[in-house]
């Protein structure tokens, strides 16, 4: 039996090893993720894009290059604000704040996309509650019509530039003190409480999202399994209600709060059989070399390809100059606030 391409993985350094392209030759791998200890400066990225695009040519490669405090590529590139300087500005003047979320959007995928970058894991949808460590300024605003209007200008920003959005973290992060991270939160509220608050910009942005990772969190009213593992709030409300038909990802099953499922093998197969369409397994080869093992075992089922996401690189060639030159001025106004 021939595995399905349903994980992503990552890779230890600057350049591959000989483990890490056995690994990525593998037919169970089917995308990648870089962190900021991959990467040195440019031109380093795109021999390391070219090393491992020999080995899997047609792998997704990712990033987590939200701004703020998740940017993993700083050296040479163009510095984003946290998403929350957005939704200040929101409140002072509404238009300004759409045409820059739009400008920020633009300029993180322009940069991204020529060095062989097919998604960022962006935007974040949750709601800034004020109570998430984890989220806090990640959050574009507390308000959920806000942050459905911010993250549309910015998603159409991100399509300008050939990259496809991905909302995160699904049906909402932004409510619980926990970091998912370090344990696995629980959140007490009903769904109509959650529809009515967190679940508004999955709701009204579905059809422009490409990519949903969901959250590791117990929604505790909706289902005793965290949401990555949970077939209510995969098939029956985000496929069924939502009527969402992209790609639905894991967050990563190395956090504390996917742990409770299981030896790697069966965290993935749990989120896998919910409804995911890729797992992520991040900082942790023992962990992803037991999926890539599990999912030579495992039958083949309908999923949605990664390819859906590649980057559209021909965009590129239709962005002026200046358009680029004004979106890093705004983000250096932007973050003027910040610092």
């Amino acid at each position: 039996m021939s595995a399905q391409p349903l994980l992503m993985l990552d890779v230890a350094g600057q350049s591959l090893t000989a483990e890490d392209r056995q690994l990525l030759r593998h037919p169970g791998t089917g995308a990648l993720i870089l962190f900021s200890r991959n990467y040195d400066n440019p031109a380093q990225l795109d021999a390391l894009i070219a090393a491992i695009r020999a080995e899997s040519p047609d792998i997704l490669i990712a990033v987590d290059q939200e701004g703020g405090r998740v940017q993993r590529f700083r050296d040479g590139f163009t510095g984003i604000p946290p998403m929350r300087t957005l939704g200040r500005l929101y409140d002072r003047d509404a238009d300004a704040a759409l045409s820059a979320s739009h400008q920020l959007g633009l300029l993180m995928a322009a940069e991204l996309v020529p060095h062989g970058v097919d998604i960022s894991f962006a935007p974040v949808l949750d709601l800034d509650f004020g109570a998430s460590s984890v989220i806090g300024d990640r959050s574009f605003h507390a308000d959920a019509d806000v942050v459905v209007a911010l993250v549309g200008a910015f998603i159409d920003g991100m399509a300008d530039a050939g990259m496809a959005a991905t909302g995160k973290h699904f049906p909402g992060h932004g409510f619980v003190q926990g970091d998912s991270h370090l344990e696995l939160p629980v959140d007490h509220r009903s769904l109509d409480e959650i529809r009515a608050q967190d679940m508004v910009p999955f709701v009204k942005l579905a059809d422009r999202l490409a990519g949903m990772m969901l959250a590791h969190i117990v929604y505790h009213q909706v289902d005793s399994q965290p949401a990555g593992f949970s077939k209510i709030w995969l098939q029956q409300v985000l496929r069924d209600e939502l009527g969402y038909r992209g790609l639905i990802f894991s967050d990563d099953l190395s956090m504390a709060g996917a742990a409770g499922a299981g030896s790697y093998a069966e965290r993935a197969a749990a989120a896998l059989d919910a409804g995911c369409d890729m797992v992520l397994v991040c900082n942790d080869r023992a962990g992803a070399v037991e999926v890539l093992n599990y999912l030579e075992r495992r039958p083949a089922s309908p999923v949605v390809p990664a390819l859906t996401m590649r980057a559209q690189r021909e965009r590129q060639h239709q962005l002026a100059p200046a358009v680029l030159d004004a979106a890093r001025k705004t983000a250096a106004a932007l973050f003027e606030e910040v610092t």
